[in-house]
């Protein structure tokens, strides 16, 4: 084989190799595409999941079947969504309860499962605090 061949033959296996990276980088490329269409709609499912029960939380105390009055509720959020201080309408607390707001399959993370178990071992606590005043000027 002479020079000029193999300079040839050099060039052809260069030639397919180039080929089979574009390949490769063009089968990639529609991998990702198709892909990213998936992801998108998982994003979307998910994004419309969080706002479904977002808006749950927020209206939960006007929808049928909730168990308390609005007017004794105060919203939280985190890591419980309500309080509900039953009796506040008629000036006289009888009792005070979290109420955490599902919405389709949603369980308890962990932090409110922790809230949860520690309020029902009781380990609730009162307290005042009052904050330190200014002295008093001298005029």
């Amino acid at each position: 084989m002479g020079p000029l061949e193999i300079l040839l033959l050099v060039v052809l296996v260069l030639v397919f190799l180039l080929i089979g990276y574009l390949a490769g980088k063009f089968v990639e490329q529609k991998r990702w595409e198709s892909k990213v269409d998936e992801i998108r709609g998982d994003a979307v499912k998910r994004s419309r999941s969080v706002l479904t029960g977002s808006f749950s939380e927020q209206i939960a105390p006007y929808l049928p079947g909730f168990a308390h009055s609005p007017t004794e509720i105060r919203f939280i959020g985190k890591p419980v969504d309500f309080i509900v201080f039953e009796g506040m309408d008629g000036k006289e607390i009888t009792k005070v309860t979290f109420v955490e707001v599902k919405s389709g399959k949603a369980s308890l993370n962990a932090v409110e499962r922790s809230l949860r178990d520690t309020i029902q071992a009781g380990k609730v606590g009162w307290e005042i605090y009052r904050p330190p005043q200014p002295p008093e000027s001298k005029k």
